[in-house]
Order: C-alpha cells, then structure tokens, then sequence
C-alpha cells in the first residue's frame, strides 16, 4: 500500500516547491509561507513529493486530491490483465468434430489473451508409440485452431502423455 500524503502541519520539510490548485508555481517557500497561503485561500498543503529535492507541496482540497489518486489507482487496475492457462484434453481417437469444436473453442482464448496447454493423453499401449507419429496428432489441432498463435513451449513427455502450451502471436 501507498504510504499517506502528509499534509499541513504534518509536513517536516523546511522547505517546499509549491503548486497552486489550477497549476501556478509559487516557487520554493519555507513551510510557514507555504501554509500561509494555503490558509489564505482555504484550503490544504498536501506533500505531492516528498524525496525531491525541495520536497514539491500542492494547495489544494484534501478531498479532491483523494478522490482523484482513489481513481487513478482503480483505473490502473482495471488495465492488468490476468493470464491463465486453459487446457485441452485429447486422445490418440478423437473424432474430427471434436477436435474442430475444442480448436474453436481455444480461438475463442486466444482472442482473450489466455495461454493453452494442450494435452495428449496416451493409454496402455500407445504410450511406447512413435514420438513422430504423437506429434503429427498435436499438430492435427494447431492446424484446425482459427486464431493466429506461437507454441510457447514444444511438445514434452507429461506423466500422462505429450502436452504443448501455445500462446497469441
């Protein structure tokens, strides 16, 4: 969390580069001149930056200032995006409508910036099958996915079988 703005009698420094509310810059004032004014026109000194050198203090409603930092922090986190990883799951004998329905459902991620581990799960006997031949079925559902993608990381051995994770280009 953001350490607290300190603000009028607070303030500890000597001496402040102030601002105005609409902006004006007074210059730099001693700390008793500074609350001199913001006193004068009703309002507070909040410390904006602390560890420049002068400290810079603005005048202004300590209210406003609030709300306005409360909405530059909401707006921040409403930009980052979480990225998870969504799975598929295949075997050796899925049906091509299966695959074209799993291929459009992991576009459908990919428009939405998700990463997708693509597992196939191998049973019994077809675990010791060709590693070409595992591979070439991977690849039956990269060709049938409709959104532009990279393979983040190749095809590896699982404990289960053979899985790759792709990502949007």
């Amino acid at each position: 969390m953001q350490p607290k703005n300190r603000i009028n009698k607070a303030i500890t420094a000597p001496s402040l580069r102030v601002v105005g509310e609409e902006g004006e810059n007074f210059g730099v004032l001693t700390l008793a001149e500074a609350l001199l004014r913001a006193q004068a026109a009703e309002l507070d000194l909040i410390e904006i930056s602390p560890f420049a050198d002068p400290p810079v203090a603005k005048i202004m409603d300590y209210g406003k200032f609030q709300y306005s930092e409360n909405k530059k922090q909401k707006e921040a986190k409403s930009k980052i995006h979480n990225v998870e990883t969504k799975a598929i799951q295949l075997t050796i004998g899925t049906g091509e409508h299966d695959l074209t329905l799993k291929a459009k459902k992991a576009g459908e991620w990919l428009k939405e910036g998700h990463r997708i581990k693509v597992d196939l799960f191998l049973r019994g006997r077809a675990k010791y099958m060709d590693q070409k031949f595992l591979k070439e079925r991977l690849e039956r559902i990269l060709k049938l996915i409709p959104e532009s993608h990279k393979i983040a990381e190749p095809a590896q051995k699982s404990p289960k079988g053979l899985s790759l994770v792709i990502e949007k280009v």
